[in-house]
């Protein structure tokens, strides 16, 4: 019996990625769980995992080609007594001669699916049109910008994964629909009946929603090379543009003395070297800054402008910048203020490495609240870091330099660290930033400050 395997849901914002690698070929036989290809989204790159065993009759996956959730990757053919199905399932009535086979339902891991969301067509051209136009395009991108943060925060519609995709390709945002089905369960017919009357009409909008202005032809002064942004190029591209217009940003300069810091970290190399982590000074600064967002929280908030409000979140996850082939990934530490040095140590090595040979998840670099840049082991002495929206801060990390210092009286030469505090003017004034920057100093040339509160 044939059996399709599909590109699952991977996140809930993720509708369609790039085939980097296919791993099988027609004739290969498969068990469940066995790797088919690497697929890279917007977020990441993931393994998609088979989920039919048997025989490969036909790949439909083809390198570097732009797949969609939910597309067929394969067919399998089945082994027989796999397929044998429980004696009510094996005496139901066969379909006539020559009527096509009801379609496989999607494995929507929600209970009690009808049989009507089985199977979820794509929306044809006119349903397209139609619901381009009644989402009325020309929605300013400061309220696009809210809406996307407002679902950012908000749970999972009551919906079959297939509607709220669904949903996303015709531009509706699928919480202002109404469901008719089950507990107000929202049906794909639901999703039909709101594009057709206008409902739900202002669309989910993320950076993709800047306008592009279109540049000159460069080859008529002379000779030029097109190439296809990556993914994560494309990602980050569109990510800044959105945050710089977003976010009005200002930048605040200051050095810290790490005379303390680099002392323990000689102390302590070889004792986290016996551990089997390499104990640096982002992990030392990871733990000072998440002191710091507990100390300070309109640094650990986002700023809700539709709403009036500001968001403050009771959790730390801290956001480390990660410098791969691929471009620029922000791997997330969760609850870095409920860990030590050791701990967070071990997790940015481990993070950093994953991002670098493509085994992060897409999850993990999702839900931080502040984010750490340390370019101090490429060089540079200062510079001004973008936010990662909708986050309220961002700490830049320069190289380290040996300066002379005042101490009792002679000056003795000491290693400063340069920072820069890049932060969303609309939730923190300038006098806030400095105090928040200078406790980050002071904590660092003086870290039992931290136990004073």
């Amino acid at each position: 019996m044939l059996k399709e395997v599909r590109i699952p849901e991977i996140s809930e914002n993720v509708t369609s990625g790039k085939v980097v690698k296919v791993l099988v070929k027609v004739g290969d036989w498969i068990e469940i769980d066995d790797i088919l290809m690497e697929f890279e989204t917007e977020k990441a790159l993931v393994e998609i995992p088979s989920t039919q065993k048997g025989k490969i009759v036909e790949l439909l996956a083809r390198e570097n080609e732009v797949m969609n959730v939910g597309d067929v990757i394969a067919r399998v053919e089945t082994d027989a007594e796999e397929e044998a199905g429980p004696p009510e399932t094996a005496s139901k009535v066969a379909p006539e001669a020559g009527a096509p086979a009801p379609a496989e339902p999607e494995d929507e891991t929600e209970d009690q699916t009808p049989a009507q969301e089985a199977e979820q067509p794509r929306p044809s051209a006119e349903e397209r049109a139609s619901a381009e136009k009644k989402a009325g395009r020309e929605v300013s991108v400061g309220k696009a910008a809210a809406q996307f943060l407002e679902a950012e925060t908000r749970p999972p519609a009551p919906a079959a994964p297939s509607v709220r995709r669904f949903a996303r390709e015709l531009g509706l945002d699928i919480h202002r629909i109404s469901g008719t089905g089950p507990g107000g369960r929202i049906r794909q017919e639901d999703v039909k009946t709101a594009a057709r009357q206008g409902l739900a009409a202002l669309p989910l909008a993320g950076p993709s929603a800047l306008a592009e202005v279109p540049l000159p032809d460069f080859s008529h002064w002379g000779p030029v090379d097109m190439v296809e942004l990556s993914t994560v190029r494309r990602l980050t591209a569109r990510g800044m543009a959105h945050s710089w217009q977003q976010i009005p940003h200002v930048t605040q300069f200051d050095r810290t003395d790490l005379n303390h810091v680099e002392e323990f970290l000689r102390r302590n190399k070889a004792d986290f070297q016996r551990r089997g982590v390499k104990l640096t000074l982002t992990a030392v600064v990871m733990k000072i800054c998440a002191a710091a967002l507990l100390k300070f929280p309109n640094f650990n908030c986002s700023i809700d402008m539709a709403g009036d409000r500001l968001i403050f979140k009771k959790y730390v996850h801290i956001g480390l910048a990660v410098d791969t082939e691929r471009g620029l990934l922000v791997p997330v530490v969760r609850n870095a203020d409920r860990k030590g040095i050791f701990q967070l140590a071990r997790e940015i090595a481990d993070l950093a490495e994953r991002a670098r040979t493509k085994k992060i998840k897409p999850d993990e670099m999702e839900g931080g609240t502040f984010t750490i840049s340390n370019q101090g082991g490429i060089g540079g002495t200062q510079f001004t870091p973008i936010i990662v929206w909708p986050q309220a801060a961002l700490l830049g990390i320069s190289r380290t330099r040996i300066e002379p210092v005042l101490v009792d009286g002679a000056f003795v030469p000491h290693p400063m660290l340069p920072l820069a505090l890049s932060y969303d003017h609309r939730i923190i004034d300038g006098a806030d930033a400095a105090r928040f920057l200078r406790w980050i100093c002071e904590s660092l040339e003086q870290p039992l400050n931290l136990h004073l509160d």
